[in-house]
């Protein structure tokens, strides 16, 4: 790198090489393009991290009270830029692994089956609202299919119309985390879910999207967690608060809990399922997998 590159120009070449390799690095492109603007504001001419601007950085978060999962999130990037540059001979400074307070691990909320029940026959309540004309038809069939599926919420936001093979019952994940791909076969029940909902949403929308929100775009996670944490709240489903759950992603876990059950409980050989349970999850290692033994 010559002498005139500045941090911005740095920034722009660590993400196009991640992304030319296969990652998505979104989060981490948005979190060097703030930590950019931090140091040009309060730094000025700085063309690479040194310990004071890093520190400062950090500083800034910890004042607005992070959470440690969250201040660990806006180190990463900025330590894999010092890295980047670092090995491309610009001194830069590393911030050291240890440097941040471990986040403590999230236990998920397995759901009972009453709390399941109760949280569905919520969102079956859900009420027409003319600011977002779909929402009562979305949301049963939305959470349903998170929790019937064991999808990411982003991965069924994401969903196309042409990606839910009704025909066939399979849903197509694209682009998943990992930037994987991945097919899903559906339930019985979820299939006729499925079904009667097409019949009812789609082409009225004015988008692509199997799950839209407004203006032709998909559900924002922000969106979904609202709305998720209105069901259940008068599904009487207690929320721990910040850090705590009941979360969306814990249905996924619970759909992988129940599965392990309902094998245990059927003496099916969950050691030879499990692989098959990695791939319908879309884990890239079967560890991910077999944490929930």
């Amino acid at each position: 790198m010559n002498a005139g590159t500045t941090m911005a120009d740095a920034i722009t070449a660590l993400v196009e090489q991640k992304r030319a390799v296969g990652y998505k690095y979104a989060a981490e492109a948005r979190v060097l393009a703030r930590f950019e603007a931090f140091c040009r504001s309060e730094f000025p001419g700085l063309n690479a991290p040194d310990q004071a601007s890093v520190e400062a950085w950090l500083a800034a978060a910890r004042r607005r009270n992070v959470t440690p999962a969250t201040l660990q999130t806006l180190a990463a990037p900025v330590r894999e830029l010092a890295r980047w540059l670092g090995r491309r001979g610009v001194p830069a400074y590393v911030l050291p692994k240890g440097a941040l307070p471990r986040p403590a691990r999230y236990v998920p909320h397995i759901y009972t089956d009453q709390e399941l029940a109760a949280l569905f026959a919520q969102t079956d309540r859900c009420r027409y609202c003319p600011n977002v004309p779909l929402r009562h038809l979305v949301m049963p069939v939305l959470f349903r299919t998170i929790y019937a599926c064991g999808l990411r919420a982003s991965e069924a936001r994401l969903l196309q119309v042409g990606d839910v093979d009704l025909d066939a019952g399979v849903l197509q994940i694209r682009d998943a985390k990992g930037g994987k791909d991945r097919q899903v076969p559906v339930s019985a029940s979820l299939h006729v879910r499925l079904t009667d909902y097409h019949a009812q949403a789609i082409g009225r929308s004015g988008g692509g999207w199997f799950f839209p929100g407004t203006a032709g775009n998909p559900l924002t996670l922000g969106n979904i967690d609202k709305n998720f944490r209105r069901f259940l709240w008068q599904a009487r489903i207690s929320h721990g608060g910040r850090g705590r759950g009941a979360r969306v992603h814990d249905l996924r876990h619970t759909f992988v809990v129940n599965n392990l059950r309902r094998w245990f409980t059927h003496g099916h050989d969950v050691g030879a399922l499990l692989p098959v349970l990695q791939t319908y999850l879309g884990h890239s290692s079967i560890a991910d997998t077999a944490y929930y033994l």
